[in-house]
C-alpha cells in the first residue's frame, strides 16, 4: 500500500481521495476549504493543517488546483512541495493549467532533484467517484510507468500521453472539442424543439446517430432527458461557465502560439464570456443555450443567478465540475 498526499479535496478531489482510501492506501490531504476537508475525513482521508504534513513521507503527491499560478505558489512557494517534499516522492498535477506553468514544474522539478508528471483527468464527478477517470500522463517514462501505477484506484484508463507537458496537452485538445460539441448539443435541442420534436425522443435518436457525443450524453441542457444534466437543477453548477472560459482560453492561447485557427472554439469563448458579463460566472456552463433560444430563455432555467466572482474552484475533466480550492 502507498502512501499519498493531496492538495485539493473538491468535488474532484474529494471522491478520488475516496477511491484511493478504499483501495486500501494512505491518504493526506489539504484544502484551505473547511468543507471539503471535512467531506474528504469522512471518507478516511487524514486532513492536515499545512502542504508540509500532506507531503511528509508521501510516495507521490497529487495537486488539483484552479490555475497555473496557483500550481506555481504550491509548488514553489516557501512551505510549498518542492521546499517540504523528499526528493523520493514522485509529484504529479491533474489541475488543466496551461502548457508554460506545466513545462515549468517539469523544469523545476527535474533541477531540484524531483521527478514531476503532468496527469489531467476526464470524467466529471460521476467518473471520479466511480473511479473511472481517464488520465492522460506526461514525463519522462519511467517516471510515467510508476504514476500510471498509483493512479490505477482511481482510473477506468490511464494513457501514456507521451513526454513533458504532453497531458495537458491532449487535456486542452480534449476540452476544446467538448465545448464546441456543447455548442451542438445547445444548438440541436433548441431547434429539434422548435421542429416539434419530443425532447426524449430526439436524444434517444442521436445517441444512435452521428450527433452522438459526450456533451450531448452528459449535459444535455433540456430537463428531464439526462439526470446528470444541470438544465434540471435550474442550471447549478457541474462546470462553472468561469472555467469553461479558462478552459477554453487556454486553448485559443495554444492555437494563436501555434497558428491554428479555431475559429469554432473561439464561438464557444464568445459565449462563455457573454454568461460571465451578464453575472453568471458560477452558472453551469451549458446554460450558453439561452443564446440558441428564440426567446433568450433556457429550458428548466429560471431565469436567475448570482452575480459571479472568481472559482476557487478547478475543472478536472472534459466533463468535469468545479473542482478543488486554492491551496
Amino acid at each position: 500500500m502507498a502512501t499519498y498526499g493531496w492538495i485539493g479535496l473538491g468535488n474532484m478531489g474529494g471522491p478520488m481521495t475516496a477511491n484511493l482510501v478504499q483501495a486500501g492506501h494512505t491518504v493526506r490531504g489539504f484544502d484551505l476549504d473547511a468543507g471539503a476537508a471535512s467531506a474528504a475525513a469522512a471518507h478516511g482521508v487524514q486532513t492536515v493543517g499545512t502542504i508540509a504534513e500532506a507531503v511528509a513521507g508521501a510516495d507521490v503527491v497529487f495537486t488539483m488546483l484552479p490555475k497555473g499560478e496557483h500550481v506555481r505558489a504550491v509548488f514553489g512557494g516557501e512551505d510549498g512541495i518542492w521546499a517540504t517534499a523528499e526528493k523520493t516522492t514522485l509529484l504529479a498535477d491533474s489541475s488543466t493549467v496551461d502548457i508554460e506553468t506545466s513545462q515549468h514544474c517539469h523544469d523545476e522539478s527535474a533541477a531540484r532533484g524531483f521527478r514531476f508528471v503532468d496527469a489531467p483527468v476526464s470524467g466529471g464527478i460521476s467518473g471520479a467517484a466511480a473511479g473511472t477517470l481517464a488520465f492522460m500522463v506526461g514525463g519522462e517514462e519511467s517516471a510515467v510507468a510508476d504514476a500510471s501505477a498509483l493512479i490505477e484506484p482511481m482510473a477506468g484508463k490511464v494513457i501514456a500521453a507521451g513526454g513533458p507537458t504532453a497531458g495537458i496537452a491532449a487535456k486542452i485538445c480534449n476540452n476544446m472539442m467538448l465545448f464546441i460539441d456543447l455548442m451542438a448539443a445547445s444548438e440541436g435541442s433548441q431547434l429539434a424543439e422548435q421542429l416539434g420534436l419530443d425532447p426524449k425522443v430526439f436524444w434517444e435518436i442521436v445517441s444512435v446517430s452521428s450527433g452522438h457525443s459526450w456533451a450531448q450524453q452528459t449535459w444535455y441542457p433540456v430537463p428531464g432527458v439526462v439526470d446528470s444534466a444541470a438544465a434540471n437543477r435550474n442550471y447549478d453548477a457541474t462546470f462553472r461557465t468561469d472555467l469553461a472560459h479558462k478552459d477554453i482560453s487556454l486553448a485559443l492561447d495554444a492555437g494563436e502560439k501555434t497558428g491554428v485557427r479555431l475559429e469554432a472554439a473561439q464561438l464557444a469563448h464568445r459565449r462563455f464570456e457573454q454568461l460571465i458579463g451578464e453575472g453568471y460566472a458560477d452558472k453551469d456552463c451549458t446554460l450558453i443555450v439561452k443564446y440558441t433560444s428564440p426567446d433568450g430563455g433556457a429550458p428548466g432555467w429560471d431565469g436567475t443567478g448570482t452575480a459571479g466572482t472568481e472559482s476557487s474552484s478547478e475543472t478536472t475533466g472534459d466533463a468535469a465540475p468545479a473542482e478543488t480550492r486554492k491551496a
